[in-house]
């Protein structure tokens, strides 16, 4: 009886045992079973075809950047530069080949050079030159952005027609970035298993000094390896400049570090020597599913990044558990534990799907509501007037009864891709969009367009694609008028600088030429200076203390929002309204005070609470099948200390 009772304790100890090493050994799997159950439970719209389409191709571009960052990070490296050398490519392959006439082939082959150029300067600086990989990549990263922006001159290029189509989708409903991440993930796979520099990597990142002394040649292999982790930021970047039908100046910012994460998150070390192509695909896509799941849930994109950052600390935790816990590295396999890692998988899927289908029952029968459902996405809500245009929307909505849902696309136009297919999945009745760039929402609005669902722009107008109505000011009209009340204020004669928006968004190129069209007016105003400060207040204030160094006696400035106008009256100090003229753009709140106080001369006021609310008027307009206009203009406003108490925005 003893006998039997410790046989039967040690074999209970030895399952929990093996699950509990089952669970550290694949612990980014685990979280990624754990959330799409989660995600299938709590919304109705996780769980279908289109939207699980959209998460791979939401988790693409990042998975691909990811994957060529693994080869760096399991050698002991880091490259922070591949969002930068992804817009670059791209850059670079739309450039060539619309500018300059050259075959796409040739074009799409310059895109790799150049990643692979950038690559090998990263890997020169790091092995021959000594540099710490991160001031390395973290140089590489302003000069490839750099560049991005002089070879663009700061403006979308459009993409060749031939090269659009890796955006599109085979046989109408598998994509093609899916199918590139599925290739470009078995050739990592391929290269950190079964090459002789795939076994390098984790040779230099478990033990560099060993790996000298063993005779591998350790500066070389470092060159191949950022080679790589460039050839597979090009890569992405072509995908992502697919997805959006134009090479975007300011794709892929802030990528690097979605990238690291997936391979963090996938069980990578940052210590180097381990990791793996499989693992950093489930991080990359636990991170699609995260953002996916939350935008479907309405959860506010600033709380996103709280989770995000929450899950990569604790996939940084899990790994300290797994270390110490003695389970197994994540460096290679066996052909036995190959075997057995595909077990695991192939359970994995088994046991997901049957827990998936059972909650989904959850959502069966389940009344749905009689209120209209709308998605609001916009830019940016780091901004008083885009925020403004939310609580327009917001109210108006409330008064109608319409269930709306705000997304943010924090000025990144692949981010607000997958926004606006999100939202074409949930099926939604109706679909608002400010568009961070007017090219690169088109491919998503027509999808909501062959889904049938009415879409209204606000504020910017879709190129390329059919919206029911645009309900926006004239950027270039309000330009004129800020250049007329600059003109007017001095006199016809005087000394100005500028104060541009960010460097690739249309509102900025729009303003700016409003800017240069109604000084022609005005020949006596010298325009002595011209600089981006990204409708950033804090930016606003640093490019004026810049330029009035150079420029001490500068009478006038005629700043593209209110926010940079208040940065340059911080810079000008008791100048502002006194000696100095400022004029901003949108009649924000703090912008009218402004106003009131007399150290702003005057606003272009759009009124963005109006834009807001005629936005879900006439999407509600477009559901119900009543006759839209095309275009509602909402006219602009010079708001000057004479009118501004009478001025309700």
């Amino acid at each position: 009886m003893a006998t039997d009772t410790l046989k039967s304790t040690s074999s209970a100890d030895s399952a929990t045992g093996g699950l509990r090493r089952l669970l550290l050994d694949n612990g980014a799997l685990s979280a990624l079973i754990v959330l799409v159950i989660a995600m299938s439970a709590l919304s109705g719209d996780f769980l279908t075809t289109d939207n699980l389409l959209n998460v791979g191709v939401q988790a693409a571009v990042t998975a691909i950047l990811a994957f060529g960052v693994t080869f760096v990070i399991v050698s002991a490296g880091i490259d922070l530069s591949v969002g930068s050398v992804a817009a670059l490519s791209a850059t670079v392959l739309a450039w060539s080949a619309t500018s300059h006439g050259v075959p796409v082939l040739i074009a799409v082959l310059l895109a790799v050079v150049t990643g692979i150029a950038a690559g090998l300067v990263n890997g020169f600086l790091i092995a021959y030159g000594k540099l710490p990989p991160f001031i390395a990549t973290l140089a590489m990263l302003s000069v490839a952005r750099g560049l991005s922006l002089v070879i663009s001159e700061g403006s979308p290029i459009a993409f060749p027609d031939s090269v659009s189509h890796l955006g599109d989708t085979l046989g109408g409903w598998l994509p093609v970035p899916v199918l590139v991440m599925v290739v470009m993930g078995l050739l990592a796979a391929f290269v950190l298993g079964r090459t002789y520099i795939g076994r390098s990597m984790y040779a230099i990142g478990g033990n560099e000094e060993a790996a000298r002394l063993s005779g591998l040649r350790v500066k070389k292999q470092k060159l191949a390896i950022y080679a790589l982790s460039g050839v597979f930021a090009a890569v992405a970047g072509v995908v992502l400049a697919a997805r959006l039908s134009s090479a975007q100046p300011q794709a892929a910012d802030g990528y690097e570090l979605d990238a690291i994460a997936a391979v963090v998150i996938g069980g990578a070390s940052l210590a180097g020597g381990t990791g793996k192509a499989s693992g950093t695909l489930i991080g990359a896509l636990i991170l699609a599913v995260l953002r996916n799941g939350l935008n479907l849930l309405n959860v506010s994109a600033f709380w996103q990044q709280v989770v995000i950052g929450v899950v990569i600390a604790l996939a940084v935790l899990l790994d300290t558990l797994r270390r110490k816990a003695g389970a197994t590295p994540v460096a290679g396999a066996s052909q036995g534990g190959k075997g057995r890692q595909a077990a695991t998988y192939g359970l994995a899927a088994v046991v997901t799907v049957a827990i998936v289908g059972a909650t989904s029952f959850l959502h069966n029968g389940s009344s749905s509501t009689a209120n209209p459902k709308v998605g609001l996405s916009l830019s940016t809500l780091n901004n008083p007037f885009f925020v403004q245009i939310r609580s327009g929307a917001q109210a108006e909505a409330k008064k109608l009864g319409v269930d709306l849902t705000v997304t943010d696309a924090q000025n990144d136009a692949s981010q607000q891709a997958n926004q606006l297919q999100n939202f074409t999945s949930s099926n939604l009745d109706a679909i608002i969009v400010n568009p961070v760039d007017s090219d690169a929402a088109s491919n998503s609005v027509k999808a909501a367009d062959q889904a049938k669902i009415p879409v209204i722009a606000v504020d910017r107008g879709v190129n390329k694609a059919s919206v029911d109505a645009l309900v926006a000011s004239d950027n270039v009209a309000g330009g004129e008028l800020a250049a007329k009340s600059i003109g007017e204020k001095l006199g016809g004669k005087g000394k100005i600088v500028i104060l541009q928006g960010q460097a690739g968004t249309s509102a900025a190129r729009e303003r700016a030429a409003g800017f240069a069209q109604g000084l022609k007016a005005y020949p006596g105003i010298q325009v002595v200076a011209q600089q981006p400060a990204d409708f950033d207040r804090t930016k606003g204030l640093d490019v004026m203390s810049n330029l009035l160094q150079a420029h001490p006696d500068v009478q006038g400035v005629i700043a593209a929002n209110d926010e940079m106008a208040l940065g340059a009256i911080k810079a000008l100090g008791s100048k502002a309204g006194t000696s100095v003229s400022v004029v901003g753009f949108d009649g924000t709140p703090d912008g009218l005070n402004a106003v009131k106080d007399g150290t702003l001369y005057a606003s272009v006021a759009q009124q963005p609470s109006q834009l807001g609310k005629i936005a879900v008027d006439n999407a509600l307009k477009a559901l119900e099948g009543k006759k839209v206009e095309e275009t509602i203009k909402v006219p602009v406003k010079v708001v000057t200390k004479e009118n501004v108490a009478g001025f309700t925005g």
